[in-house]
């Protein structure tokens, strides 16, 4: 790649970062939790600067939580659902172990029964947030490829289906209400975010996501990880044929001898994935890095 275009390039990630730095709240800001209700029992709940979607089951005997967003925010999310129902919050689930979906673990009652993959596990106890608040919202209960708990309107399905966004992604399904919380292994309709750190995978995700859609039966409609509103288990698929066009395009770049950064510079969104974001996320390495990280993958 030319000095010129390299230099064009990171110029480019350097305005993308400061842009989505300017756009975050500051740290004092009020924390304000949007609700969607999406029947009398599931709610999603949301907030600007708050991190990933949190799903709201309210169940015959207490409430499920899936994720508790960014530091500060687990008192926020637990007085908003006391606003919706008297039942105490008895479970929380994490998609996986990043911070803007844990951190708020710790301000959740030490009485409530956190789950997570076990892969996750791993990994949120070597988080600061956890070790500063001596293991308080930690995961209880492991599970390593399904659990169920819960029966009727109640059951919370849990699915493992091999690495992608992280080694330790979980769907989290409910399926009276044929609807299933993906975290971020599909955090919105764009280009995959791989935290090779925690043992994403470029090269698996595809597959894993192809899983996931095989695998769960009976599901209509997705709770992103991120996206302002709800997906569908046909988009899911269409995610999935999105990565795997994608790796399969790095594949041939990094054959002919192309470098990541070449890939990253001429990679144009196929007409057939109109509505994907067209603007690549910069965060964990940005596109240049997914490739970097199918190049480690595949030598």
């Amino acid at each position: 790649m030319k000095r010129a275009m390299v230099l064009g390039l990171l110029v480019a990630v350097g305005s993308v970062v400061m842009v989505a730095a300017a756009q975050q709240p500051a740290a004092n800001a009020p924390k304000v939790v949007d609700v969607e209700k999406i029947n009398d029992s599931l709610y999603v709940l949301r907030g600007q600067g708050g991190g990933g979607n949190t799903a709201v089951l309210i169940m015959a005997n207490g409430v499920a939580v899936v994720d508790a967003k960014n530091p500060g925010w687990g008192q926020p999310i637990l007085a908003k659902i006391k606003e919706l129902t008297p039942k105490p919050v008895t479970m929380l689930v994490n998609t996986h172990t990043h911070g803007d979906h844990v951190s708020g673990n710790v301000e959740f009652p030490a009485s409530v029964d956190f789950i997570a993959h076990e892969n996750a596990k791993v990994s949120m106890e070597q988080m600061p947030i956890f070790k500063d608040h001596n293991g308080n919202g930690l995961p209880k209960r492991t599970f390593k490829d399904k659990m169920s708990i819960g029966k009727g309107a109640d059951q919370i399905d849990l699915y493992y289906f091999g690495r992608g966004h992280t080694n330790g992604d979980t769907f989290v399904a409910f399926p009276a209400h044929r609807i299933v919380h993906t975290g971020d292994i599909f955090a919105s309709k764009a280009v995959p975010l791989i935290d090779t750190n925690n043992g994403g995978s470029m090269l698996h995700i595809p597959d894993t996501l192809r899983k996931a859609h095989d695998g769960i039966p009976n599901i209509t409609t997705i709770i992103n990880g991120h996206t302002p509103a709800q997906t569908t288990w046909a988009d899911l698929k269409e995610f999935a044929d999105f990565n795997a066009d994608l790796v399969a395009y790095g594949r041939a770049g990094l054959k002919a001898g192309k470098t990541p950064e070449q890939l990253a510079a001429e990679w144009k969104l196929p007409e057939k994935y109109q509505g994907y974001s067209s603007t690549v996320s910069t965060m964990m390495g940005g596109l240049a890095g997914r490739f970097q990280g199918l190049q480690k993958e595949i030598q």
